[in-house]
């Protein structure tokens, strides 16, 4: 049954840059919470939190795309050693002066500092998953695996964190987040062997130009409405179930909906992989959206759970339909950028998402704030259906060559 995976994961390097690529993504799920419960905890001030942990956020998604760039003109370790140092300096300057009362802005400059060093790493691992195994159901499978990680890594890491900050030392939250980020990442770049060769020679026109943004552009603001979407669903069920009596029900109901994206990600990874990314990117993003319609109108949290479940089923294939886009219509010398700008759009959502979201909560209460997450999922799906009809000539092109 698991033959796909089998055949993937015997792979050289594989399993290697693989494993290296999850400890190093860890910090993705973790970092923000960790600066909240520092601060907080510190200063009693979650509004500070909430600042500095925006400046880290702002930071990373500006500078993303660029060590993107950088990644594909130099190569991985060149980039991504300095920049996980440069995160890890951005952190511990952080800690240092939350913990000796510097003033404001410092905290946020040193978070930051972090957030620009912090390099991709997730489309740095699907560009040497693309390397390796060049087009075909191969890669469908493997970004299938990543997306199984992806997952993993926002069920992890948040409890992880939580733990160490609030049962070990409010520090040991962001020791753990630098330590993941330094040993995954060098652990990663150490890996030559699967790094994508860097391409000397002189530059297509393709290359020269950059991205086509015909079709990209709507690609990343599919993605920022999928941001928004999870952003605005995350708050809001913290929101639904303090109204509901249950408080600690949060919990339950966002793992209930990362498991349904989990389980999704393993199957699509035994799919064949036949049928059109354009297609399955389509059928997704309005199965996501299909999904958010209800939730203004639910007044329970079995229900409530059940919903998330099933939409959560739509995550992981729209996200390895997205990955398969990009690699179809993407030269391999842009690949790791073109990568980042989907999983950047994603970010850049998130926060939009979360403030509407809390505005509608405060002002009218939860059911009614979920109207962020259906309308989040509908422009997605709307958008992702002129997407398609965008790409599907590249790819035909493609296929044709």
């Amino acid at each position: 049954m698991f033959t796909s995976y089998r055949r993937v994961l015997i792979r050289p390097g594989a399993i290697g840059f693989s494993s290296a690529g999850f400890v190093a993504r860890l910090p993705i799920s973790m970092v923000t919470l960790a600066i909240v419960l520092l601060i907080a905890e510190r200063s009693g001030s979650y509004g500070l939190a909430g600042t500095v942990s925006a400046a880290y956020m702002v930071a990373t998604s500006v500078s993303s795309p660029v060590l993107a760039r950088l990644i594909d003109q130099w190569g991985q370790k060149r980039v991504l050693v300095p920049g996980v140092t440069l995160f890890a300096v951005g952190l511990l300057g952080l800690a240092t002066s939350v913990e000796l009362e510097w003033s404001t802005p410092l905290p946020h400059l040193f978070a930051a500092l972090g957030g620009f060093g912090y390099p991709p790493v997730g489309a740095c691992v699907r560009a040497r998953w693309t390397s390796l195994l060049g087009p075909g159901r191969d890669l469908h499978t493997a970004f299938s695996i990543e997306a199984v990680v992806d997952e993993s890594i926002f069920m992890l890491g948040p409890v992880l964190v939580t733990v160490l900050a609030l049962q070990v030392h409010e520090m040991a939250g962001i020791v753990s987040v630098v330590a993941c980020a330094l040993v995954g990442g060098f652990w990663f770049a150490a890996q030559s062997g699967t790094q994508p060769p860097v391409r000397q020679t002189r530059q297509s026109r393709e290359d020269r130009d950059g991205l086509d943004w015909g079709w990209m552009a709507p690609m990343i603001l599919v993605a920022v409405c999928l941001g928004s979407l999870f952003g605005a669903t995350e708050v809001v069920t913290v929101a639904f179930a303090e109204e509901q009596g249950h408080p600690k029900a949060v919990a339950i109901l966002l793992a209930v909906w990362a498991l349904g994206s989990l389980l999704a990600g393993v199957l699509t990874g035994l799919y064949s992989g036949s049928s059109s990314p354009l297609r399955r990117y389509r059928l997704g993003a309005l199965g996501m959206a299909a999904a958010m319609i209800p939730l203004p109108f639910l007044d329970s949290l079995v229900v409530l759970g059940a919903v998330l479940f099933l939409g959560g089923f739509a995550i992981s294939p729209t996200m390895v339909a997205a990955m398969s886009l990009v690699e179809a219509n993407v030269a391999a010398s842009r690949l790791t950028e073109g990568i980042t700008w989907v999983t950047t759009g994603i970010g850049l959502g998130i926060a939009p998402g979360a403030a509407i979201a809390g505005a509608l909560i405060d002002e009218f209460g939860a059911s009614t704030a979920y109207s962020v997450s259906a309308v989040s999922g509908v422009l997605a799906a709307a958008i992702a259906a002129t997407t398609g009809a965008r790409a599907a000539d590249r790819e035909h092109a493609f296929d044709a060559t």
